[in-house]
């Protein structure tokens, strides 16, 4: 049984319905779901997703099924607002991540991690038990595996039974991974957070406060590897702007 997300508006634009949800909001839904063991599927959407959802349905039944959809990137706030449909605020996997962390550490909740590659995971894992000694760790695995491997890893989930399962996994695999296994694992809390473990794990950098502010973390990472992400991108955003343009005449026109 999913958790009650009574209270919390709907939000309706770009094909998505997003939840105007605050942090402060989010956090506490995973704390009354773990408290009453119903679960809560956490779902983000970013530019790059809803534009992947146009023409995967399967990716957008995944993330819309979620029971707590929140706006990952900026850029989703400004198109909400622009559309008339205002979210409150971005409220970034990765940032919901590290708040579910810290809510673990505080209360003694329980966690487990699967995604990225071993040696990323270990380092992560590390960093969490200086950061969080409070949390405990009740498993973890890399997220290389074949899809014939899932359901048994599912099952070492579901004997595991945590608190909490963060799926450190690229879109779409992730979310067919939790739309498949989500009920039979029986996790009251799953949460994808994509490239997060490598943040965490001090891999990856991420963009400045000012630049994630100004929404702009995106250019960030394209200053990075600038030879691989130009086209991904330019295409992206390109697709975003068109889908937003597109749907603010239509809304003028009616």
């Amino acid at each position: 049984m999913s958790c009650d997300l009574e209270g919390i508006a709907v939000r309706h634009f770009l094909g998505a319905s997003i939840h105007a949800a605050t942090m402060t909001q989010a956090t506490k839904i995973c704390r009354e779901a773990i408290i009453t063991r119903r679960r809560v599927m956490v779902g983000v959407v970013n530019v790059g997703k809803l534009v992947q959802m146009r023409d995967d349905d399967f990716l957008r039944a995944s993330v819309l099924g979620s029971d707590l959809v929140l706006a990952d990137g900026l850029p989703v706030v400004w198109a909400s607002r622009i559309l008339g449909e205002p979210l409150p605020e971005r409220v970034a996997g990765i940032d919901l991540f590290v708040e579910l962390l810290r809510l673990a550490n505080d209360e003694g909740f329980s966690g487990y991690f699967l995604g990225a590659k071993q040696e990323v995971l270990d380092e992560m894992l590390r960093r969490i038990e200086r950061d969080y000694p409070n949390f405990r760790c009740a498993g973890s695995r890399n997220g290389y595996f074949d899809d014939s491997e899932s359901e048994q890893i599912a099952e070492a989930i579901r004997k595991a039974n945590p608190d909490l399962l963060f799926v450190g996994i690229s879109t779409p695999k992730k979310e067919y991974f939790l739309q498949q296994f989500g009920d039979s694992m029986g996790v009251p809390v799953c949460h994808g957070v994509g490239g997060s473990f490598d943040v965490l794990a001090g891999v990856t950098r991420r963009a400045p406060l000012l630049l994630q502010r100004l929404g702009l973390e995106w250019f960030f990472r394209f200053a990075q590897e600038p030879g691989r992400m130009w086209k991904r991108y330019l295409v992206t955003n390109s697709a975003f702007i068109t889908m937003l343009a597109r749907e603010w005449f239509q809304n003028k026109r009616a």
